[in-house]
């Protein structure tokens, strides 16, 4: 532990890991989802995945970080099963290609920091034009990676828990100052009723998946990000209460997210709470007619503020994702660690120039792959998404929590889990994780990998 580094206090641990949940997910694609799904009925669901079973998944990798001081690949290999290696093969894949696309979107973000803070709200309607302006945004996303990959390069507690320790409070007050401003507006109140009174005839299989993949992506499951963050752990911590806490941070923030956005909505279309469903132009078209109407310095503040926040969100979610790769080059490759972040960034900043052309500059890249039964092409940002979040995520928890239950046993996992939390042998929680572990997250994980791969790559739709 000590020549890798490590967690120097337990709030370092919880903000770090909070932060790696909190992100892009919970401020971008949160409110979307929701808008997509029905409103409240999918908030319902969300929140019954994020706690009983995304929480088992993310106390299964923590615990297999913790026990093996490793990353995802080395910890498979420190059990004693380097055949299942494979897993976290796939998990330091996810997060790459996660993180490819991902930095475009925060360049994007970045970039409309300026944007709001010039006034320039015109930007919501000329979207298209500048996503498509690969050299300015490409920019902006290349110094996005090089923010990241400074933090990273710090080291664990000097760079990514020092990070979290300061930019989770700020994004906490800044969404607060935002509901509580946004909740000043006319018709406020309709956003409100939207999101928070549930219509449970909205429910259908495809909200539920939608759901589920929504708390897979934005608790950072099944990609090995807390398997990694986990090796930092210190023996004496409470696995358990540390994953409660931070499953409950990152619910928290992506409900008062949702408190923040949905009361503009309701403010920008009089109450009638049209265009919650436009997927992801609701941020970077919506929000910004919105702050338009608002007008002058005090829209200008609002959009600056809200696009501050974004980025931070977005920059405490980078950080784990490329801590994923870099450690896995420092403890395999024996690589020292700063060489190893710069060389995976920019490696995962190339791969990324394909997501960055795919929006309107090259026909090849935005017309990307046709799925059998779509309707039009695909861009190939959305394809790496599909790929990565949609398929490889789901897949990862279930090989994971599988493994900690039938290969490892659950009694070598209730093993490391007692160190820290004496209380935890013969209690309700070593119970329900056994049952979640072993049937309930391998079952419906599994169901979900293989109705999204065959509804997406293969238009056949089993509802």
């Amino acid at each position: 532990m000590a020549n890798r580094g490590g967690f120097s206090s337990r709030l370092g641990f919880i903000a770090a890991a909070a932060g790696s949940a909190v992100g892009l997910g919970n401020i971008w694609g949160f409110p979307y989802e929701v808008g997509q799904g029905g409103g409240a009925a999918f908030v319902v669901m969300y929140l019954i995945f994020c706690f009983i079973l995304c929480y088992p998944v993310m106390v299964t990798e923590i615990a297999i970080g913790r026990k093996t001081e490793k990353n995802p690949v080395g910890a498979f290999n420190a059990l004693g099963f380097k055949k299942w290696s494979f897993v976290g093969k796939l998990g330091i894949l996810s997060g790459f290609l996660i993180l490819s696309f991902y930095n475009v979107i925060a360049g994007w973000a970045f970039g409309y920091i300026f944007e709001m803070a010039s006034g320039n709200f015109g930007i919501a309607e000329q979207f298209g034009e500048f996503v498509k302006d690969i050299f300015k945004v490409g920019a902006y996303g290349l110094l996005f990676m090089a923010t990241t990959a400074y933090v990273v390069s710090k080291g664990v507690s000097g760079g990514i828990e020092k990070a979290a320790k300061f930019l989770m409070p700020t994004l906490i007050v800044m969404i607060l100052a935002l509901v509580v401003y946004s909740l000043t507006l006319p018709n406020a109140v309709e956003g409100l009723k939207f999101y928070l009174i549930p219509d449970f005839s909205e429910i259908n299989a495809e909200v539920v998946t939608n759901a589920l993949g929504q708390a897979f992506f934005s608790l950072s499951l099944g990609m090995g990000a807390l398997i990694t963050y986990g090796s930092y752990v210190n023996k004496k911590e409470n696995i358990v209460s540390a994953a409660a806490f931070i499953t409950l941070a990152d619910v928290g923030i992506a409900v008062i997210a949702g408190m923040m956005i949905f009361p503009l909505i309701g403010f920008m279309s009089g109450g009638t709470m049209e265009g919650v469903g436009s997927g992801p132009a609701l941020i970077f078209v919506t929000l910004p007619q919105i702050f338009g109407t608002i007008g002058g310095t005090l829209g200008a503040i609002a959009g600056t503020v809200f696009f501050v926040l974004l980025c931070f969100a977005a920059l405490t979610s980078t950080v784990s994702l490329l801590e994923v790769p870099v450690a896995y080059v420092v403890d395999e490759k024996k690589v020292k660690r700063k060489r190893a972040v710069w060389l995976v960034a920019g490696l995962i900043y190339l791969i990324g120039i394909p997501s960055l052309l795919g929006n309107g500059y090259s026909d090849f890249f935005s017309n990307f792959i046709t799925y059998p039964g779509a309707e039009s092409a695909t861009d190939f940002l959305s394809f790496i998404a599909n790929v990565a979040n949609d398929s490889f995520l789901p897949l990862g928890g279930c090989l994971i929590v599988f493994f900690a239950a039938h290969v490892w046993k659950k009694h070598n996992l209730d093993e490391e889990l007692a160190n820290g939390s004496p209380n935890y042998k013969g209690s309700f929680v070593q119970k329900y994780l056994h049952f979640a572990i072993s049937y309930l997250a391998p079952t419906i994980l599994a169901f979900i990998f293989i109705i999204t791969v065959l509804k997406t790559y293969f238009g056949v739709n089993l509802f």
